[in-house]
């Protein structure tokens, strides 16, 4: 009886590459991370599967997974999606934010109220959840054919449109109390003298 299976790297986005696992029904880990994994993931049913890992894939649907995987994986505590667009990372992608992520997570606990996080769920965290995970999906605008999108030719900018003409300008000049001598600046260490 196997407890634990990796099946990483495979490179598989065929659903029926993971038909057999349900060979596998007293399997507690399952790692298939990097295998191009998508909204169209289908698992059998894993009674005992507690740990399940699906870091790199291409999956988008938050939602749609954590109903499948409450159906069928009952006794799931640990769940890593890192590296699919359903997951937010701050440190990965520049639109997501701290914020995002505690959504995230108050999403995921709603959906799938016995996992555990690598940081530990509070008693707080499990009751707002409870409250209010249903609203916390993140949900993202559908590019639709009547957006105007940014053409390289028009960036933003916070100035009011007067002073973006470059011909009609008006300078500011002012006098700073701070100078800045640079004695500590580690970047100053490598210019000499002759090349100021």
């Amino acid at each position: 009886m196997e407890k634990y299976l990796s099946l990483s790297s495979n490179r598989s986005s065929n659903k029926r590459s993971l038909e057999g696992l349900s060979a596998f029904g007293s399997l507690e880990e399952l790692i298939l991370d990097n295998n191009l994994l998508g909204n169209d993931l289908v698992l059998p049913g894993l009674p005992r599967l507690h740990t399940l890992t699906l870091n790199k894939n291409q999956i988008t649907d938050l939602e749609c997974l954590l109903d499948h995987l409450a159906e069928v994986t009952p006794a799931l505590e640990y769940l890593s999606l890192l590296g699919n667009v359903a997951c937010p990372n701050e440190l990965v992608s520049l639109e997501k934010d701290e914020e995002d992520y505690k959504r995230y997570r108050c999403f995921v606990l709603h959906k799938l109220p016995n996992l555990k996080f690598a940081r530990k769920v509070t008693r707080q965290e499990r009751e707002e959840a409870l409250l209010r995970g249903s609203f916390m999906k993140v949900v993202k605008p559908k590019a639709s054919s009547d957006c105007v999108t940014a053409s390289p030719e028009h960036h933003y900018t916070p100035l009011p449109s007067a002073s973006r003409d470059l011909t009609n300008h008006r300078g500011v000049l002012g006098k700073c109390r701070y100078v800045y001598y640079g004695k500590n600046s580690e970047g100053n260490r490598f210019i000499r003298d002759d090349q100021l």
